[in-house]
């Protein structure tokens, strides 16, 4: 049995009740495990800093070591040694040590389609955003072509 939702709207001085089901193959309906929603959600909140993005998106292009991954992302070192503390504990990032140095890698397709998916969205939100700015500049300059006040 699926969910039902009523709708209540008058026609003509009647009140007609519509109800709409949803879900109705509830029986087939897949929702994820609860442990699967929570390791979910614990990555995109991880994934929620911007500077965890340009970490984890270089680290994607291949191995770094801090110092570098600081140059890349314009942070201090000691802010990406926690930000790659942290991805390292949740697996996001590994660690390879040589000597006294420590190289850092993403090595994770799953990882990698996610973020350049986001990335992906938030061009298209960005230039959507442009596009709707560039509409509305154009309309404004075509107004004041066209009003009098402005023709010479």
């Amino acid at each position: 049995m699926g969910c039902q939702l009523a709708l209540f709207e008058r026609i003509r001085g009647i009140c007609v009740i519509t109800y709409l089901l949803m879900h109705v193959d509830i029986n087939t309906f897949e929702m994820p495990t609860d442990e699967q929603v929570e390791t979910a959600s614990q990555a995109f909140h991880l994934l929620a800093d911007p500077t965890r993005i340009r970490i984890l998106w270089a680290l994607l292009q291949g191995e770094s070591s801090v110092t570098c991954l600081a140059d890349v992302v314009d942070a201090t070192p000691t802010a990406v040694s926690q930000h790659l503390a942290k991805l390292r504990l949740s697996k996001l990032v590994q660690v390879r040590r040589e000597g006294t140095f420590a190289f850092y890698s993403a090595d994770d397709g799953h990882l990698a389609r996610l973020l350049a998916e986001a990335l992906y969205h938030a061009d298209h939100q960005v230039q959507s955003f442009s596009d709707d700015r560039l509409v509305a500049n154009e309309h404004l300059a075509r107004s004041s072509h066209s009003h009098p006040s402005t023709q010479q």
